[in-house]
């Protein structure tokens, strides 16, 4: 097996296998015939009309088939998209995003602020976060040596989130220029996925890069950080139980 691939399967581990959403821009018979394999179900299509990206709803994945998924992710032929357990998860995720819908790549002030403010933040609580440019944004992970139930996650994550946006306004920065959306978010349970690391974005087939704070790093080197980070960063139960009551006190 792809190394990489076997890294995936490492640092994902507690995400579902069997239902994922997979975005690319091939379509057709021919393709859905290898896409679905045997047994995979499609639950849905969205094929977008300038045909730059498709979108395609999975479920009833083998472990066999995840895998050929997985080689396609890391070939960048592929985007493979997870969706969070709807109980407890053992990964979680801020996604910041752009808050106008622009083609730019360019990190705005306001990002930069942001991404910044939440490494600190989380780095300080003993939570030191993945951070990975995502497009328009990044997305910045924490990995857990075991699953937290949804609701303590999404508290810790809100928490997280406002005083990320309050450093903007403590900064004379606009905050409504940055999106944060949570996951598991246990209001959209089951509802929306995530792209795992190690490809390239399907649209603007950039490969989404390691941030470290001395900049972002090329993607042999993210191959490198992303693999350290899984021996070297998950965050133990009494950590992780450290940092959500700090911020609760913050909050109270």
């Amino acid at each position: 097996m792809d190394h990489r691939i076997a890294l995936l399967n490492a640092f994902y581990r507690g995400l579902p296998r069997d239902r994922a959403k997979i975005e690319t821009s091939a379509f057709g018979f021919d393709f859905l015939e290898r896409l679905l394999g045997t047994d995979t179900r499609l639950e849905y299509g969205e094929l977008t009309l300038s045909g730059v990206l498709h979108k395609y709803k999975l479920a009833g994945i083998s472990a066999a088939h995840m895998d050929r998924l997985l080689h396609d992710h890391v070939a960048q032929t592929c985007n493979v998209c997870l969706y969070f357990d709807e109980v407890a998860n053992d990964v979680f995720c801020f996604n910041l995003d752009n808050n106008h819908k622009t083609e730019n790549t360019v990190v705005i002030p306001e990002m930069e602020c942001a991404v910044r403010a939440l490494r600190d933040l989380l780095t300080g609580l003993g939570c030191e976060p993945l951070v990975i440019a995502s497009g328009r944004g990044f997305h910045v992970w924490g990995r857990l040596q075991q699953a937290v139930p949804n609701g303590r996650l999404h508290e810790f994550l809100l928490r997280a989130a406002v005083k990320t946006l309050a450093r903007l306004h403590a900064e004379g920065l606009d905050h409504q220029q940055v999106k944060i959306n949570l996951y598991p978010d246990k209001r959209l349970q089951g509802a929306v996925s995530l792209r795992l690391f190690g490809t390239a974005h399907a649209k603007n087939k950039v490969f989404s890069r390691v941030l470290t704070p001395e900049g972002l790093l090329d993607e042999a080197d993210s191959w490198k950080c992303f693999e350290e980070h899984l021996h070297r960063r998950t965050i133990g139960p009494e950590a992780f139980d450290a940092a959500a009551a700090e911020l609760a006190r913050a909050f109270a």
